[in-house]
């Protein structure tokens, strides 16, 4: 590996918060490579690449959260031992990368890495053309399902335990507690079969699922480390609008629980998607 660490941010058409994301990637503390990822190239991309000087990677073929995900996967994942599959709209603290390479060095085997979060309400207007557009201040806002999952992630603080398969999926079994833009993951330990679900909504949960299934260390900083953005143009209100979160969740309480405990499992996680909307 030529060197250790890169981000990747997977750019999606003109996202308004991609150069937001840029800058908290720049500005780490510990710097690291940076790339960006797309398959709907255009000069709005471009030219924030060009302005923060970052190689831009273009996948050819029909856009899709796994796909994507992939294609930047492989392709940073053979000149670095560790990538972050950095979402667009989100910020990460400037600490990120320390706190990274610090549990790597302590815990080589760790497969996963990942952190928890604060919550970033942003008010949008739809413009002329469709395209959404920030309109006010951002608001770092309390959240009730990060309360939870934080709860959810307590057997991962058991470090010495955690390269165990039944520890990482308890931290799956009621939902994903973690989450998926905070995630690290070792090129070097997992190789290129990554991504593999054909879940829309499930697709970082399922991953997870699988991983946990395989030899090496989840490792989780309560260091909130990342600003998670809720927004009208975000994938997990349009999931929530089609019904395809709803039927991932299912299908994924399904491979844990027989089907009575779902049906109580998923008359919560309706609950959930409320708490979702009061976000906003």
């Amino acid at each position: 590996m030529s060197h250790i660490h890169a981000f990747v941010i997977c750019a999606y058409k003109k996202s308004p918060y991609l150069e937001s994301c840029i800058r908290s990637l720049v500005r780490q503390t510990v710097k690291s490579d940076i790339f960006i990822a797309t398959s709907t190239p255009s000069e709005y991309i471009d030219r924030l690449a060009a302005k923060y000087r970052i190689p831009v990677l273009v996948r050819d073929g029909e856009s899709s959260i796994g796909g994507d995900w992939l294609f930047a996967w492989k392709a940073m994942g053979k000149e670095h031992a560790l990538v972050t599959i950095a979402h667009q709209d989100d910020r990460y603290h400037k600490d990120y990368t320390a706190e990274l390479l610090k549990a790597y060095r302590k815990y080589p085997d760790m497969t996963v890495f990942c952190s928890d979060y604060v919550v970033l309400k942003t008010k949008e207007e739809r413009l002329s053309d469709g395209t959404l557009y920030p309109a006010g201040t951002e608001l770092v806002c309390g959240d009730r399902v990060r309360f939870v999952k934080k709860i959810l992630r307590i057997p991962l603080r058991l470090r010495a335990l955690a390269d165990r398969t039944w520890l990482k999926r308890s931290v799956l079994m009621f939902g994903n507690s973690i989450c998926c833009p905070s995630c690290t993951y070792n090129y070097e330990w997992i190789g290129d079969d990554m991504f593999q679900s054909g879940y829309p909504f499930a697709l970082d949960w399922d991953n997870l699922y699988d991983l946990a299934g395989k030899p090496g260390r989840f490792i989780c900083s309560e260091r909130p480390l990342l600003a998670y953005r809720i927004h009208d143009g975000a994938t997990t209100k349009q999931c929530m609008e089609d019904e395809s979160r709803s039927r991932d969740e299912i299908a994924m309480f399904r491979k844990m629980w027989p089907e009575w405990a779902v049906r109580i499992l998923m008359h919560f996680y309706r609950k959930a998607y409320t708490a979702y909307g009061e976000q906003k």
